[in-house]
């Protein structure tokens, strides 16, 4: 029982951690990159659609995007989605595609971004601790209920803060590396 709460909140605090890296990668650097586009939602036939579905995403510069809907007849409606999204382009469609050019960040909106990031990484943070916490009353219910003995438990729970130090410790590097990215000019 204790392998398997220890086992349980690992993959928690894994899946948090990955999260955490797909929440970065969905703000915005210098560069292009189709993670931008991640939370962009199209109307397609009443459904609220991620445009990530409707959409291929190629990047031939380093500040430019080319969105390429699969049905031709969701190009205007990508193109107000993407004029509408707080990533601050201006699409250009051209009938086939549309080529959306990122404007190049000032430091101050650099220094914007690098407190979302932040606030984020104490996201993620507050969720491991928050597995953490559940899998620690898991472990007090086994002892209190005599499924295994105080040893074995406090041996477990010594391993589960463990394990929480190192994910947030992961959430800490993924945080001082995306902040060099975004500062980097």
């Amino acid at each position: 029982m204790i392998e398997e709460t220890l086992a349980e909140a690992r993959e928690k605090m894994d899946k948090a951690v990955e999260f955490t890296q797909d929440d970065f990668a969905s703000i915005r650097t210098g560069r292009a990159n189709p993670a931008l586009f991640a939370d962009i939602e199209i109307d397609y036939y009443g459904a609220p659609t991620p445009l990530q579905q409707l959409a291929s995403f190629q990047t031939p510069e380093a500040r430019t995007i080319l969105v390429t809907p699969y049905d031709k007849g969701t190009l205007t409606d990508v193109e107000n989605a993407l004029r509408n999204s707080d990533l601050g382009a201006n699409p250009a469609n051209d009938g086939n595609v549309i080529r959306v050019v990122l404007p190049e960040l000032t430091e101050e909106r650099r220094k914007e971004y690098v407190k979302i990031v932040k606030s984020k990484a104490e996201d993620g943070k507050v969720s491991i601790r928050n597995i953490r916490r559940h899998a620690k009353d898991v472990l007090e219910r086994i002892k209190k209920d005599g499924e295994a003995g105080e040893d074995e438990v406090t041996r477990a729970i010594s391993e589960l803060d463990d394990l929480t130090k190192s994910k947030v410790d992961n959430v800490d590097q993924l945080l001082s590396q995306k902040e060099a990215e975004l500062l980097e000019v």
